[in-house]
């Protein structure tokens, strides 16, 4: 089976064409952050008119690049959920025209989960059941996730997404946006016991995340108490070593509600997606603070951030099912 699969949920415009294995096809991915940068972050306006203008060259490019024709397809499947609303309705309705001129049943995904179907892009192969994790710049996310691509969702974010506290940083540091690799590049030249910061795990069973605290207090940390000065403090610690100690923080809180989670579920296997688990300094520090007693598997790097890819593969899960959706199928901003 083979399906044409389109990702507009924030600001990536990304169509793939992917068959039954899962093997990729093609993967076109055309990236807005240009378009965002002077703002330090995505703004929905400018990312939904971007989709408008460039997702139908980039399916364009994605059929041509698979060698297939539309008739040669069985699908048609789509990020329907979580994202930016207005990001969101682009890629469905045009998934919706496509489907309905094609004649081929329509798939909606839920972006999240599609995130967990990354490592099996790699050839690993994932029987389940395991724990998913998602880290990106919209979600922190545990999941329990069954060999059959369901799965029940097990804790989050009460607050800032791990992605997000990281682009925080890098704006009160000044590094610039995307703030994720601004902040890995900088750790590197850091010292990561140079600078207390919070560990916050909440209840001594929660699998939740909070990461406010530590955003303020790398605030306060580079401009004094209360954030006293304007810009850097005299006494402020180097950006390097907040930024190193910042990451080994966030990496200690992730790594104990992952034991926490594998305990509770008597599972010792995890699967990781999202932009953040392309950080280096994340995949060998989790590495290093679980052992072998628990088994990590990463997407590679390429289809680590939002891409159509993940989407193709979770809907060929549910094609092999005989599930689809109708043409009713709309977009959800929520998970």
């Amino acid at each position: 089976m083979k399906v044409l699969a389109i990702e507009t949920t924030c600001d990536e415009t990304a169509a793939a064409v992917v068959e039954s294995g899962p093997r990729v096809l093609s993967d076109v991915v055309f990236s807005q952050v240009a378009e965002h940068a002077p703002y330090g972050g995505v703004v929905p306006e400018i990312a939904s008119r971007s989709h408008v203008e460039q997702l139908t060259a980039v399916i364009e490019d994605a059929l041509q690049r698979s060698g297939l024709e539309p008739n040669q397809l069985d699908a048609v499947a789509v990020a329907h959920r979580p994202g930016l609303i207005g990001a969101l309705m682009v890629g469905v309705t045009t998934a919706k025209a496509l489907a309905w001129a094609w004649d081929l049943p329509l798939i909606g995904v839920n972006h999240l989960e599609a995130h967990l179907e990354s490592a099996a892009l790699g050839g690993q192969d994932i029987t389940g059941p395991c724990i998913g994790v998602v880290l990106s710049g919209g979600h922190t996310d545990m999941y329990r996730v069954d060999g059959d691509g369901n799965s029940r969702w097990l804790g989050g974010t009460r607050d800032d997404a791990i992605g997000e506290a990281f682009d925080k940083v890098s704006a009160v540091l000044g590094l610039g946006y995307p703030g994720g690799p601004a902040v890995e590049k900088a750790a590197l030249e850091g010292d990561g016991s140079a600078v207390k910061l919070p560990r916050t795990l909440l209840a001594d069973d929660s699998l939740d995340f909070s990461f406010s605290g530590i955003k303020t207090a790398v605030l306060y940390s580079w401009r004094g108490a209360n954030a006293a000065h304007p810009g850097r403090a005299p006494d402020a610690p180097e950006p390097e070593d907040i930024c190193a100690s910042f990451q080994q923080a966030v990496f200690d809180v992730i790594a104990e509600k992952i034991r926490r989670a594998c305990r509770q579920e008597s599972l010792n296997t995890v699967l990781l997606g999202g932009g953040v688990t392309a950080n280096a300094a994340l995949r060998e520090g989790l590495a290093d603070r679980l052992g072998d007693e628990i088994e990590l598997l990463f997407p590679p790097l390429r289809f680590a951030t939002d891409n159509a890819a993940m989407i193709g593969a979770l809907a060929l899960r549910r094609l092999a099912k005989g599930e689809r959706d109708s043409l009713e199928l709309v977009a959800e901003a929520q998970p």
